[in-house]
């Protein structure tokens, strides 16, 4: 891969400090410039050596960029497209790292028009209930995938540079349609993190939440660890995704209906069906997409 001279990264927390501490650790980077809307994680990102440099002003950041990162919350992507579009040079490759991507691409077409030739969506799969600058580390992406959903319009060396920047970080590569993306993650990604919020909400309103909470155990730890994430960053991808999010919420209700019925009948038989099914299903996928490590390896 081509080593990037300036690369700038708009949001410097686990996911944009992990793609430049990954970088950096390849060689592939000769200067990181961070920015953001709060100056206390971007000085923290400098300290921990994450970026070389923090800059306040998009005219500043982006002159002379050869590659910008947008890994803010999605909720500020239309906000961002638009500060950046007066200054983006002619060949500065864009992308971004949002869990949504039709919100996304909307604000790309909205305000980047003049630069869709370079301006490449993607979706890194690797993110973690701990968030900020702190959380960042070289290996995230060892490993994990990233989604990279072109656009009719972009520039094939775009898409290939996106590529090989997310591949040098150690990811392995997938391509899908944005609403293909939007329908899976919805499913796999989005409802789990709601659900997960929303039974922590539900148990610490009861009156009895400090008793509850002390007789939880690694059950309910397992369960809810991604209810420790970024309140604002799944605000943004809830309300953006909501449609297919929607969706998935009614057909998991009719799931649960189905399960309260069983229960209310008391048909054991039954339930055991449901799970034996669900244990099998889980433990397939389990086994495919974390294969044990041989020992001695």
């Amino acid at each position: 891969m081509k080593k990037i001279d300036k690369l700038v990264i708009c949001g410097v927390g686990l996911i944009g400090g992990s793609f430049a501490l990954a970088l950096r650790k390849a060689g592939l980077v000769n200067r990181i410039v961070g920015i953001g809307r709060r100056p206390e994680p971007l000085a923290t990102a400098q300290q921990l050596g994450l970026i070389d440099e923090v800059c306040t002003d998009w005219a500043l950041a982006l002159e002379g960029a050869e590659v910008v990162l947008l890994a803010m919350p999605v909720g500020q992507m239309d906000a961002v497209a638009a500060a950046i579009a007066p200054h983006l040079g002619p060949d500065t490759i864009v992308t971004d790292a949002g869990s949504t991507k039709r919100d996304v691409i909307e604000a790309i077409y909205r305000h980047l028009g003049a630069q869709l030739a370079n301006v490449v969506p993607a979706h890194p799969i690797a993110g973690a209930e701990k968030s900020g600058p702190t959380a960042a580390r070289a290996d995230l992406y060892k490993g994990r995938k990233v989604v990279v959903t072109p656009l009719p319009e972009n520039r094939p060396e775009a898409v290939a540079r996106v590529r090989e920047m997310w591949a040098a970080c150690g990811a392995v590569l997938h391509e899908m349609s944005p609403q293909e993306h939007d329908r899976v993650f919805a499913a796999v990604s989005h409802m789990p993190h709601l659900l997960a919020f929303g039974l922590v909400h539900d148990l610490a309103g009861r009156a009895n939440a400090e008793q509850l909470f002390s007789y939880a155990a690694g059950g309910f730890r397992d369960f809810t660890r991604v209810a420790g994430s970024h309140p604002e960053m799944w605000r943004d991808i809830c309300v953006a995704n909501r449609h297919s999010i929607l969706a998935e919420l009614d057909a998991y209700l009719s799931e649960l209906a189905y399960l309260r019925a069983l229960l209310v009948a008391g048909d054991g038989p039954a339930l055991e069906a449901v799970f034996d099914e669900a244990s099998r299903a889980r433990n397939e996928w389990a086994d495919k997409a974390f294969p044990s490590v041989p020992s001695g390896e």
